[in-house]
């Protein structure tokens, strides 16, 4: 990414959230390299990625996390090489909306015209180069439970303001993990998780060292359950 683009990515974000200069600078500049890196723009305007603040207990100071939105896991998606389409959509309780999986595994959506009903389902589909088709499916229960589990900030933020968005980049991150990815992929997902559930990043995870806690140098084997 050339940097005068990204520059003004992170210029633009920073004017459509102010509170980014309140935060550690060099956490700053950690999640701008990490955006550079995977060639994702973080300017909140393209849905690729976000620069989000968060409070780092341990350290007792607000940093930012690079976040990747859903379209930006699908982008990168694309770029393995592997895969020629990716997209993910909601169900609403009036649309037409059937799957199964299995050995000849069917998924079948046609939304309602007018009025749709509430929230059912979130999908996320792609489709392979050898003709291979692979899909996630998540109640809204199941999106819903999955962010009280793994999100520290369950009521606010994204999953407030953003809700679908929030819930589409679940069923992607998750349809992305059984399909060939790329080390950009897989970094981007690993980012993720780890802004969700606000654990210091650091760069470790970026450049594929040993992931560690950026507040005490310890190793982080996984996630931990929100409350743990």
């Amino acid at each position: 990414m050339p940097v005068e683009r990204l520059i003004r990515t992170v210029m633009i974000s920073v004017e459509r959230l102010p509170v980014l200069l309140d935060c550690d600078r060099q956490s700053i500049f950690n999640s701008a390299m990490s955006a550079a890196c995977l060639g994702l723009e973080v300017d909140g305007v393209t849905g690729q990625a976000y620069l989000i603040p968060f409070k780092n207990s341990r350290l007792g100071r607000y940093e930012v996390q690079f976040m990747a939105g859903y379209r930006g896991l699908m982008a990168l998606a694309r770029r393995s090489g592997e895969i020629s389409t990716i997209q993910a959509h909601e169900v609403y309780e009036k649309d037409s909306f059937d799957y199964c999986f299995g050995s000849e595994p069917v998924l079948k959506h046609k939304p309602a015209k007018y009025d749709r009903g509430a929230l059912a389902y979130l999908y996320a589909t792609a489709k392979l180069k050898d003709g291979g088709v692979q899909f996630e499916v998540m109640s809204n229960d199941e999106i819903e439970a999955h962010r009280d589990r793994y999100s520290r900030a369950a009521q606010d933020g994204p999953w407030k303001t953003d809700y679908v968005a929030m819930g589409k980049k679940t069923i992607v991150r998750q349809l992305c993990k059984f399909l060939p990815a790329s080390a950009e992929l897989q970094k981007a997902i690993a980012l993720d998780e780890y802004a969700e559930a606000q654990i210091p990043q650091g760069l470790g995870v970026l450049v594929g060292d040993v992931e560690t806690d950026e507040g005490t140098g310890e190793a982080i084997e996984q996630l931990p359950d929100k409350k743990a």
